[in-house]
């Protein structure tokens, strides 16, 4: 299959829909929706802490900007009425494994009951849409399998960011087969797919206890990079990748809307990198000082709280059925985040420029590394 492109045409002036775009994710979708001159209304909390993505790049001028909390069903009640979208992004989560651990009722709360606050708010519209829920890779029951999941594995989850997830991909899939059609407690104008990705890293991810944010920060002060779990493997690919995945779902969803068959990509899609690189975080790390030179300490501790060893996805779906496939591999993923980080270390007003240059680079690729 030909390799599926973005559109920039199809999304002008397409009215979105996105959630948690204060996030480091999102902060990313909203840059690449506002390029692409979508009409985008975002709601999420107030960003954490400086620096931060969201005020790097200024969001707050180039998007219909709201603070909420997907936990209050009235707020978005309003919020999609007033959006009137014809794409839906959701992001917004409690992304942190280790942070789930602290407030695992806030990270339920917000993962499956805000998730279907944003679903709830969606039925009144009287017009197609696309909705896309984001979920993540660790949806699965891990097994530590040395072969990637696919997406009619079974789902679970030790941690309760994992299980939450999980519990999330339950209740969407629940909510479509109940909700969507023609009868008369449903709604015929809702499309829903939900997207699960892989680690990503990338420029502006600035969170709390994750590898690469804690990484830059200790090489921007001189000091050795503390390591939790050094030879547990992940999925690595730049948030661009996913986030490009999300919008080609987007757009084959709205455009099967309405067929006489049930839509094929009302379901789950796996966005993950080449098998390649999915690599231990050890060797994340001696990739990450080849471009930022520092040194690195094992901070393992067999009393820490649990996180999976392995995992890989399989996207041969994503691939076949939309045309996506991963453009970047390990070395170029790395070396471009590095870079993003060491530029603007030195330089903390090019977080805009970094950011805008990785996306054209992206998008109009030259040759595929």
């Amino acid at each position: 299959m030909t390799e599926g492109r973005i559109d920039p045409g199809w999304w002008r002036g397409r009215r979105v829909w996105l959630t948690g775009h204060t996030g480091f994710k999102g902060s990313w979708l909203g840059l690449w929706l506002s390029e692409m001159g979508a009409r985008v209304s975002a709601v999420g909390l107030e960003p954490e802490g400086e620096p931060h993505l969201f005020h790097q790049l200024d969001l707050s001028r180039r998007l219909d900007h709201h603070i909420a909390d997907i936990r209050d069903a009235v707020a978005m009640r309003g919020l999609a009425e007033e959006a009137q979208p014809e794409v839906v992004l959701h992001l917004a989560a409690q992304p942190l494994v280790r942070r789930s651990y602290r407030d695992p009722l806030g990270t339920w709360g917000t993962n499956v009951q805000g998730s279907l606050h944003v679903l709830e708010a969606l039925r009144t519209l009287q017009h197609p849409c696309a909705v896309v829920m984001v979920t993540t890779d660790k949806v699965y029951a891990n097994q530590e399998w040395d072969y990637g999941y696919r997406e009619n594995d079974r789902l679970g989850g030790h941690d309760p960011y994992s299980a939450s997830k999980a519990a999330a991909e339950i209740a969407i899939a629940s909510w479509r087969a109940s909700f969507c059609g023609p009868a008369s407690h449903q709604t015929p104008h809702l499309s829903i797919a939900t997207a699960r990705a892989g680690n990503v890293i990338g420029g502006g991810d600035w969170a709390e206890d994750r590898i690469v944010p804690d990484a830059m920060r200790a090489l921007a002060s001189g000091k050795s990079i503390g390591v939790r779990r050094p030879e547990a493997t992940r999925p690595w690919q730049h948030v661009l990748e996913p986030l490009g995945g999300y919008l080609l779902l987007a757009e084959r969803l709205l455009e099967a809307h309405g067929s006489e068959t049930s839509n094929p990509y009302s379901d789950a899609f796996n966005f993950g990198p080449s098998l390649e690189s999915n690599r231990s975080v050890r060797e994340l790390i001696e990739e990450a000082v080849m471009h930022w030179p520092g040194s690195w300490t094992d901070l393992s501790d067999p009393a820490a709280p649990h996180e999976a060893g392995r995992l890989h996805l399989q996207v041969d779906k994503a691939h076949h059925q939309l045309g996506w496939r991963p453009r970047w591999g390990f070395a170029t993923t790395v070396e471009r985040t590095v870079d993003w980080y060491r530029q603007v270390h030195e330089q903390p007003e090019a977080a805009e420029g970094c950011c805008l240059n990785d996306l054209d680079s992206y998008v109009n690729p030259t040759i595929t590394p």
